[in-house]
């Protein structure tokens, strides 16, 4: 073989165990017995290690030294030579990535994240943060040490060498001016939307229960004329909803309210989207890091862009409506499509995150992204982060949490050891609109398809300018090549605008 191809042999052994890794992190949150944390956190850090220690092996460097070599001796071979030149850029992305760390500080890490997990999982109902806080500490305490070391090795700020495994090439510095210009935007546009809805006639409350298995049934018809396919995938339920396996095999889970159905609907459908990413990414360069999603802004964008931007439609809801009507045996105007949409479109600041509307949403982003780079930092106590978040969300929102369960506790990203991953869901909000609007444009029968429950055109065009690029390109090409500009702000500002304003 070749050095590249080598690599390659490699890649696909490394990815084979991720996706097996993937699976037993499934399982543990939705099937597996409280009593067999001990051995699945022992699973997973082996997994870990042993993938560690393949990727960082001393004879990597040889390897792609000599493949650089031969992909440069080699005349360019049009589109086929383009994919495998980007193969071996995010090969040695991952591999950077890795040589930065030892197997004891992989070892540990995934062993104090399944650790602390396990430990949230009983501390949230509770509200109960000082039990879960010794487990967190060492999870960031590990974290940092973490970003000390790749931080050396790509250049960066300790926040930014996190940032980069979850949005490669990702900069702070261009996020802080993002994030600033939402949230000096967002207070004033937030007071209009709600000035706005107070002079309009309050919806119809539809009127519960509803019945968990009427809510499950629809959230499978919902998602399949999305496009989900049950032959690849399956729905059940988890403490926090999440989209996980394989493209082969993806697993999406929900938690569902007897007392609103259109929650665990809207979970649904945005796990759906991120489902819908992985099942079209590029089969022929399956098992390698090419072909791959291109970062978690992405994977955001195609999640939100099925929840926020076509599911919230007034074309959706024409869908929708009667399905939801029939499910669960609503009668009168509650059940109409305008009164539901006026439900499922309120604006209202709340607690919660995965379940806030579309407008308070990016605060709740801005509010982790800012906490999470100062306890990186170690600008700030972990002790302090209860009453850190209450500012934080007090100011952004006008909001303070009554205990710990509705604030601090509710993600289970910082405790499961995902750190540098919370922005990328505002910065895929943001592309989420700008795609949207270029699909419409590039495909102006879409919104109608969508009113009939179709919507295989939206996710042809989707397939072809996103899903099918895996990870040729980066975040900004992606956007510019489908949507003729970078990731700009104005934009989504503009969505907002026209849905809530206008």
């Amino acid at each position: 073989m070749t050095a590249y191809e080598t690599l390659q042999q490699r890649f696909r052994r490394l990815h084979a165990l991720s996706e097996a890794a993937g699976m037993l992190h499934w399982d543990m949150a939705t099937m597996m017995p409280a009593g067999g944390a001990q051995a699945r956190t022992e699973q997973l850090a082996v997994l870990s290690v042993t993938c560690h220690e393949l990727l960082a092996a001393p004879e990597m460097t040889e390897i792609f030294g000599a493949a650089e070599q031969e992909l440069d001796g080699q005349e360019l071979d049009g589109q086929k030579d383009t994919w495998r030149r980007a193969n071996l850029r995010e090969m040695r992305r991952r591999w950077r990535h890795a040589t930065a760390l030892d197997s004891r500080l992989v070892e540990a890490m995934t062993k104090a994240g399944k650790n602390c997990e396990m430990v949230w999982r009983d501390a949230r109902p509770k509200s109960d943060f000082a039990a879960v806080l010794p487990a967190m500490t060492e999870v960031l305490n590990l974290s940092r040490e973490a970003a000390a070391a790749k931080s050396e090795v790509f250049g960066c700020s300790l926040y930014d060498a996190l940032l980069d495994q979850y949005e490669p090439g990702g900069a702070s510095q261009k996020i802080d001016l993002i994030f600033d210009e939402l949230a000096a935007f967002l207070p004033n546009f937030l007071s209009d939307v709600l000035d706005r809805q107070s002079d309009k006639p309050q919806p119809i409350a539809v009127a519960g229960p509803f019945a968990l298995d009427a809510q499950e049934s629809l959230a499978r018809k919902m998602m399949q004329a999305v496009g989900f396919d049950f032959e690849h995938g399956r729905l059940d339920v988890s403490l926090h909803p999440f989209c996980g396996g394989v493209p082969d095999d993806v697993r999406i889970t929900t938690r569902y309210d007897s007392e609103d159905f259109m929650k665990a609907l809207m979970g649904v459908l945005h796990e759906t989207g991120h489902a819908l990413y992985e099942r079209g990414l590029p089969q022929d360069w399956r098992l390698q890091p090419v072909g791959e999603a291109r970062g978690m802004a992405v994977h955001e964008s195609q999640s939100l862009l099925i929840e926020m931007q076509a599911c919230r439609s007034s074309e959706f809801m024409t869908f929708a409506a009667p399905l939801a009507r029939d499910a669960f045996s609503g009668q009168g105007s509650a059940w109409e499509p305008a009164n539901l949409l006026a439900i499922y479109n309120r604006v209202k600041p709340d607690f919660i995150r995965v379940d806030a509307d579309e407008v308070t949403y990016p605060a709740h982003v801005i509010l982790r992204y800012r906490l999470e780079k100062a306890l990186i930092a170690d600008e700030m106590s972990l002790a302090d982060l209860p009453a850190a978040w209450n500012d934080g969300l007090q100011e952004l929102l006008g909001i303070t949490p009554p205990d710990d369960r509705l604030g601090c506790l509710q993600d289970i990203h910082w405790y499961d050891g995902a750190w540098g991953y919370f922005p990328t869901y505002t910065l895929g909000a943001m592309a989420a609109a700008q795609l949207f609007a270029a699909a419409k444009t590039a495909e102006p029968e879409i919104p109608a398809d969508i009113a009939k429950g179709d919507f295989s055109r939206l996710m042809a065009w989707l397939g072809e300018n996103v899903h099918g690029k895996g990870s040729l390109l980066s975040t900004d090409e992606l956007l510019e090549q489908a949507t003729g500009k970078g990731l700009d702000a104005e934009i989504f500002k503009a969505h907002l605008t026209s849905r809530y304003l206008n």
